[in-house]
């Protein structure tokens, strides 16, 4: 059975061989060992930690398979994006040129470098074991990993803003090259995509501010390609893409400098794991008949979330055998939040 906890320093080198297999690179999960366990050292401290509002807190989450204790994958939240430094992304503005003497009135679209995401929380660092990700639970199993940080913020408000974006990877080939930033980000850094991406921290270093053209970029001046990928999902994000968008995520005006990847916002009271939430108590027994549910448990300091089949009303509690109550850490008579994994059509409106 999969589960979604807490990072700890004991998972560094599985956390390590998931640093190497993931690509593009994750700023979550650096690649250097020495890096990677001051991040994991950071999250057991965000965790541990008594927050009253969101700072420079970084939760880093695994998938853990109970029965081997293999991990299988792994996800993040950033409390604040660029605590410390501005978080930037290109706002694609709509700008009218018009002139009344040669009657025209066109509506130019134009990219102008941003901060305004800065200071909301943010998730990243999604990576599922690809090995996984060919099983028929796939579907699952990314649901499970992703969604989770949503439960862990509805559960935790004061520990994040009341806005939660997410940045999704942009239109790559086979090799790696982005066809967006071929046409403007190699323009100014004189680089490859992933050499600035490795230095970049997640969009938040000052370099990007010093390099990156302050003047707005007129989308009909880019090549044909370039403009064709803007805002549009790389193939491997799509299934994140479409599970970002069951939650309740909606594409916003904004997109990734490097790659022009799609940005996803939400209100977090407008969330699938607010609006559809069931506080459920736990009984012993039998997996029941019913819907799957996410359902999680423990807390701030000690979160556990799996999938399980549940009755079909909240009056009926929340059934769950003694491998799932283990993993939970719950024990009969102890409540559990539960949200639908898949929502009814229109459920958000």
């Amino acid at each position: 059975m999969l589960f979604v906890r807490p990072a700890r320093l004991s998972d560094l080198d599985a956390l390590e061989r998931m640093a190497r297999a993931a690509h593009p690179v994750l700023h979550s999960l650096p690649r250097d060992r020495r890096a990677l366990e001051t991040r994991v050292a950071l999250s057991e401290d965000s965790f541990r930690a008594e927050v009253d509002f969101p700072g420079e807190e970084f939760y880093l989450f695994v998938l853990e398979d109970s029965e081997t204790g293999t991990l299988h994958g792994t996800s993040s939240i950033v409390a604040s994006a660029g605590y410390s430094e501005p978080f930037y992304a290109f706002r694609n503005d709509a700008l009218i040129h018009a002139s009344r003497e040669l009657k025209v009135n066109r509506k130019i679209h134009a990219l102008t470098m941003s901060h305004e995401l800065t200071g909301k929380s943010r998730l990243t660092g999604f990576y599922i074991d690809p090995a996984l990700r060919d099983e028929a639970s796939q579907d699952a199993a990314a649901h499970l990993l992703s969604r989770a940080r949503m439960l862990y913020i509805a559960a935790n408000r004061k520990r994040f803003s009341n806005e939660v974006f997410s940045l999704m990877l942009g239109v790559t080939d086979d090799a790696g090259v982005s066809p967006f930033w071929e046409a403007v980000g190699r323009k100014f850094f004189g680089r490859d995509f992933e050499q600035v991406e490795l230095e970049s921290g997640g969009r938040s270093r000052t370099f990007i501010a010093e390099v990156m053209p302050s003047y707005p970029l007129y989308v009909p001046l880019l090549p044909a390609e370039a403009q064709r990928v803007l805002g549009e999902p790389a193939e491997g994000a799509l299934l994140a893409y479409d599970i970002h968008l069951e939650e309740g995520f909606e594409p916003d005006r904004f997109v990734d400098i490097f790659d022009a990847g799609p940005v996803l916002t939400i209100a977090v009271e407008r969330s699938a794991s607010v609006t559809t939430n069931e506080m459920r108590t736990v009984y012993e027994g039998a997996a029941p008949s019913g819907m799957q549910y996410l359902v999680a448990a423990g807390g701030a300091h000690s979160f556990r979330c799996a999938l399980a089949t549940l009755p079909p009303t909240r009056a009926d509690g929340a059934t769950l055998t003694a491998p799932m109550r283990e993993a939970l850490g719950v024990n009969e008579k102890d409540t559990v939040r539960c949200v639908p994994l898949h929502l009814a059509s229109g459920e958000l409106q």
